[in-house]
């Protein structure tokens, strides 16, 4: 597995990546710049749902790392994503109720690779982070999952909402972390769930938290209303772990 992020530098590269399928997180493109040849790879971009963004030449000139990007930068992944199916097999393969975890625009690369080595340590079948408005796996994500994500499955959806939908489908309940909700001791968390949690700083947006069969709170004593995005899923996570295992 790799830990560095792959930086895809000039047109015709980047255009080859796209077209021979490369997983590529996110596009930088000269503000201004968009000649034909980079209306094609800005084209072929949002066929995948990569993130774009239009910087100053400055800005490219500061990423790239050749000097000749020709107004154009990529970023691969630094780890493969997987299938919101081979988590279903995972979990069939330990004889195991799934239990999945979906992040609903985090942001903070530290938080999801500390969210990745939390799902690996609680037994979890995988991650499931969307592609829009959200970090990707970069090499900080795999740095901080401190190698969970060798053994973690992460997938990368466009829509979070129909995902949820498709796995209720299959079975699954959907908890929320939110602090309006029901305290998270007196929710049934046995069998198949997926646990969302919400960006760090609006929390779960109001489509997603309307697609939850639950929403948890988690008990504070503080002065001050909010917890960490990962520190909060631990805590809903392990208490999935207690509960599952009838503690």
């Amino acid at each position: 597995m790799r830990y560095e992020e792959l930086t895809i530098e000039g047109r015709n590269a980047i255009l080859e990546a796209f077209r021979s399928g490369k997983t590529i997180d996110r596009l930088l493109v000269l503000e201004g710049g968009q000649d034909g040849p980079v209306r094609t790879i800005i084209k072929e971009a949002k066929k995948q749902d990569t993130i774009i963004n239009y910087v100053a030449k400055e800005r490219l000139d500061q990423m790239a790392q050749t000097g000749k990007h020709q107004g154009v930068v990529a970023y691969m992944a630094a780890y493969e994503y997987a299938q919101v199916e081979d988590m279903l097999a995972l979990a069939e393969s330990r004889g195991e109720p799934p239990f999945l975890i979906l992040l609903d625009e985090i942001e903070d690369p530290h938080n999801l690779g500390a969210i990745i080595r939390t799902a690996n340590l609680a037994g979890a079948h995988g991650v499931i982070i969307p592609k829009r408005r959200a970090v990707g796996l970069t090499a900080t994500v795999a740095k901080t999952s401190a190698g969970a994500l060798n053994y973690t499955p992460v997938a990368k959806v466009t829509n979070l909402t129909a995902v949820m939908e498709e796995l209720k489908e299959k079975g699954l309940w959907f908890v929320c972390a939110d602090m309006g909700g029901e305290l998270m001791y007196k929710l049934n968390l046995k069998g198949p769930i997926g646990l969302v949690i919400g960006n760090e700083g609006k929390g779960v947006s109001r489509l997603v938290r309307e697609h939850c069969d639950m929403t948890a709170a988690i008990p504070m004593k503080g002065e001050i209303d909010s917890l960490n995005a990962s520190v909060a899923a631990g805590i809903l996570a392990y208490e999935i772990v207690r509960q599952r295992m009838g503690a």
